[in-house]
């Protein structure tokens, strides 16, 4: 069976750089389609500032922020599974069913940790004085 041809993997250098960030635009673009990626940025949007101003150090600053990214970055990974998914049609399988709540259930694991974070901040603020 011959290998399929990827023109992306015979570009070098800058050339494949810039189709790359095209790539990625375009998929930033596709999950502001949905609605869970819309709402968790427009709250990442607003927790960065306070990150900046509740963490004490940039460790803390970091783990804030950071938490949010992985929010973000895990429903992106979880709309992806879907639409994969969805590809073959909408008929019901078993394994359709357990791919998409893997993928749900790492975005309520990474709201869990970001949630997690965000509480130990504002508890070692404004409590454990």
């Amino acid at each position: 069976m011959p290998a399929f041809d990827n023109p992306q993997k015979k570009r070098t250098g800058l050339a494949r750089l810039w189709h790359a960030t095209g790539y990625s635009l375009a998929g930033l673009r596709a999950g502001w389609e949905e609605t869970a990626f819309r709402q968790e940025v427009v709250l990442a949007l607003a927790l960065t500032p306070l990150a900046f101003w509740l963490g004490q150090s940039w460790v803390e600053t970091a783990l804030l922020a950071g938490s949010l990214l992985i929010v973000l970055i895990t429903e992106l990974l979880n709309s992806g599974i879907e639409a994969a998914i969805d590809r073959f049609g909408p008929e019901r399988h078993p394994l359709a069913k357990r791919a998409k709540d893997l993928g749900s259930a790492a975005v309520l694991l990474a709201l869990l940790l970001a949630g997690g974070i965000w509480a130990a901040a504002l508890y070692h603020r404004w409590i454990a004085l």
